[in-house]
């Protein structure tokens, strides 16, 4: 029977050392963010209930364990839209359908290139460097934690791919690498020529579109679209979740997976509106928030901003921006940033409103948490 092994230990060759063994044995591995406290690591447990948990002291068993499929590699947790933790379940054939269509996308050669993975292990976007490196025999380096210095040095020294999210890339100089995927959250406006720009999650498998173009082998379907081309993405190929760890597959009798996300086709290339859920609908009009904050984000005066609503007794909702300003004692004013929106937007989806903080909140893999800008 094979089983469901929790790796709780930080990044590091130890990690991939012990990924390694557990699939040697035709187990699964489940990933365990190791920065949490120990309540939520113990929600994660008890709710994708893995049979060993392996940590600095060595494997323990744990006695309320639920095996895992013959063939399956990865659980990934991911709280989704609602809150709560679910296991992302991938398997060996899917990782290695990710590796390929990567490696291809860019040009990979496993004799020249050098992957650097910085980001957490826990979420896809660090995982799944390490996995395609395993899968295509790439050489690997894997950091503790995102260190702008280090990524940098090992950007002059040779290596050759690095994926980011676009909070690390305003970090760091990331000029000496050949490409960099870019994920987890809203790309900015404008990124440098060696920066790819990728949209995917964790059911996906890591990021299946680039620069707006499906990897090989994905397929992209709006469904039910509207006047002006936009509906849900659908995406299909052999790199996504075979299901949910207790939960059926969410993918249709044809193997497309509805994302949630709203979009179009324009000219053959994805455009990503954002969520369905987090669209603004202010005096009957809808406004997606990426758009707006992208073009926020060039406003002089803002180092970052995030776009949400509050309910308006007028408008039903009105938009609202949050913004880090470069310097707080000269912050960028409403006025200011409405000129910006409105020079390249509808009129409606200019912020009304503005709200000045020292941070965003983010979730670990970048993203900004919307439910929590109040």
């Amino acid at each position: 029977m094979n089983e469901l092994v929790a790796i709780d230990l930080p990044p590091g060759d130890a990690f991939v050392v012990a990924l390694r063994r557990i699939w040697d044995r035709g187990d699964a591995a489940f990933p365990i963010d190791h920065r949490l406290p120990v309540p939520a690591r113990q929600r994660l447990v008890d709710a994708l209930r893995p049979g060993r948990i392996l940590d600095r002291s060595g494997e323990t068993e744990w006695l309320d364990g639920a095996p895992v499929e013959s063939g399956d590699a990865l659980v990934m947790a991911t709280s989704g839209t609602t809150g709560e933790p679910k296991g992302v379940v991938l398997t060996h054939a899917a990782l290695a359908a990710s590796a390929r269509a990567t490696s291809e996308a860019l040009g990979v050669d496993p004799e020249r290139d050098h992957w650097v993975s910085c980001l957490p292990l826990a979420h896809i976007g660090g995982m799944s460097v390490v996995t395609r490196s395993l899968v295509t025999s790439t050489r690997l380096s894997v950091l503790d934690r995102f260190d702008p210095a280090e990524v940098e040095v090992l950007g002059r020294r040779g290596a050759t791919l690095i994926s980011l999210v676009a909070t690390a890339l305003r970090r760091v100089d990331a000029s000496g690498y050949r490409a960099v995927l870019l994920g987890g959250a809203a790309p900015p406006a404008r990124v440098a020529t060696n920066v790819i720009t990728t949209y995917g999650m964790t059911e996906t498998g890591s990021g299946v579109v680039y620069d707006g173009l499906p990897l090989p082998g994905v397929e992209i379907r709006i469904d039910r679209p509207g006047t002006d081309g936009s509906g849900e993405i659908h995406l299909r190929g052999a790199m996504l979740l075979r299901s949910y760890r207790f939960t059926p597959s969410p993918l249709d009798a044809d193997g497309w997976l509805p994302t949630g996300d709203g979009g179009r086709m324009v000219d053959g290339r994805l455009e990503v509106h954002g969520r369905l859920a987090e669209v603004i609908v202010s005096g009957g009009e809808k406004i997606w928030p990426i758009p707006v904050e992208q073009l926020l984000a060039t406003a002089p005066g803002v180092a970052e901003a995030a776009v949400w609503k509050r309910a308006d007794p007028e408008w039903g909702e009105r938009v609202v921006a949050w913004v880090v300003p470069d310097d707080p004692a000269r912050p960028p004013l409403l006025d200011e940033l409405r000129a910006v929106i409105q020079a390249e937007l509808a009129p409606y989806c200019a912020p009304k409103e503005l709200v000045l903080l020292a941070e965003l909140p983010r979730a670990p893999g970048g993203k900004v948490l919307r439910r929590q800008l109040i």
